[in-house]
């Protein structure tokens, strides 16, 4: 059995940065993890989209101090929940198919294992809840359903806000809370971390680890944060600074970040000392330029994820093209099509990160330019020769090979 370190550096900070709440209190948890106690963590997540983001990262920062720590992890990949789909605040979210699912998660572990490690001698363990929920029965499922009330269901707020628009709500919404509160029953979990939008089902698989397993689970639930567009970030609407992403990309889009989002990018995305963000913060507020501080949190993220090296050459990258707009073949990707197509077609095969809404939207609003023109009907057809440059938003450039 691994040995568990009691150190009150990353304890304290596993209770506090990002942090909006901890169940039943801060207080109980931080007396579990100094007890020396070995306990069995995780965070779930549905694929919705294939890209991982900054978002989550800061949930698998958490888990990555409780495997240093060394207390047992999951990484779960919510394969069977997916097909269900975590209720909306607008609509009834997709069923996706096990195709679509699948194509989804296939990067995950690739993503992820920049901030945490599968292997080792305390490996994170990668698993997905298809390989319980899959064999749930129909008895199994009544009894699950007897451990909560419609009424508790409806405290939802997105519940309540679409009963009152007398938009439908599917009766799968109700069962999702419960099957991703079978997942702590499932694994046996002591604790789980989420987004605070996950809370009330974080809370259900409390209240169902309690009535299952006669035992306390502790839940912690993470600040949201807002994707570069001001929309909180979403794997399905793909707005934000992506796991996948490469290092030129991620720093352009930290970049994108409003001035009134510096501070919280800087606490939430990023591992500088809270007390340097603190002098940041005072240095701002005492009228210094913010954009040497942008900076600072485009390179700190990125080189959490990729590295020194990257990051030193996302920000050059950076510089040349946006600040200085200097733009040599060296920093252009490679695209190796050529003849009649779309131009929304065409972005997909070099934006391939980028939804099919965002494509469009951003050649709608004169974001594409192909060599030196701009291009605003997504559906035009294009004849595309070697050497052409395509220009997409303010950073990416492509030369056609």
């Amino acid at each position: 059995m691994n040995k568990v370190l009691v150190d009150k550096e990353l304890i304290e900070e596993f209770i506090n940065r990002g942090v909006e709440n901890i169940f039943p209190s801060k207080e109980d948890l931080r007396k579990k993890l100094y007890s020396g106690e070995r306990l069995k963590a995780y965070q779930g997540y549905d694929p919705t989209g294939p890209y991982l983001h900054v978002g989550h990262a800061m949930g698998i920062r958490g888990l990555r101090i409780l495997q240093k720590l060394g207390h047992e992890v999951i990484f779960l990949v919510g394969d069977f929940t997916a097909k269900v789909g975590d209720p909306d605040k607008d609509s009834a979210r997709k069923m996706l198919t096990d195709e679509e699912i699948e194509k989804n998660m296939a990067g995950w572990k690739t993503q992820a294992a920049q901030l945490i490690d599968f292997e080792g001698e305390n490996p994170v363990q990668f698993k997905r809840n298809y390989e319980w929920l899959s064999k749930l029965q129909l008895q199994d499922l009544i009894k699950l359903m007897a451990n909560a009330t419609v009424q508790q269901m409806m405290e939802r707020d997105l519940f309540d806000k679409r009963l009152k628009r007398k938009d439908p709500i599917g009766l799968q919404e109700f069962i999702y809370p419960l099957m991703q509160g079978y997942d702590s029953v499932a694994m046996g979990v002591d604790l789980e971390i989420g987004g605070a939008d996950q809370t009330f089902n974080m809370l259900m698989g409390r209240t169902l680890v309690k009535n299952y397993l006669g035992k306390e689970k502790f839940v912690r639930s993470n600040i949201m944060m807002e994707a570069p567009d001001g929309i909180t970030m979403s794997k399905t609407k793909g707005n934000g600074i992506n796991l996948g992403d490469s290092p030129e990309n991620m720093y352009g889009k930290a970049m994108s970040y409003s001035d009134e989002l510096l501070i919280k990018a800087l606490l939430l995305l990023t591992e500088l000392p809270l007390k340097e963000i603190d002098g940041i913060d005072h240095q701002i507020k005492a009228g210094e330029n913010p954009m040497k501080f942008k900076k600072l949190m485009a390179f700190e993220i990125v080189k959490m994820l990729k590295g020194v090296e990257s990051a030193t050459k996302a920000q050059e990258h950076f510089e040349k093209t946006v600040q200085n707009r200097e733009i040599s073949s060296d920093l252009m990707e490679k695209i190796h099509y050529t003849g009649k197509i779309t131009v929304q077609n065409l972005l997909k095969e070099c934006v391939k990160e980028n939804s099919s809404s965002q494509i469009k939207r951003t050649i709608e609003q004169g974001g594409v330019e192909i060599n030196g023109g701009k291009v605003i009907d997504p559906f035009s057809e294009v004849d595309i020769k070697s050497g052409d440059v395509i220009k997409y938003g303010k950073r990416k450039y492509f030369r056609v090979e």
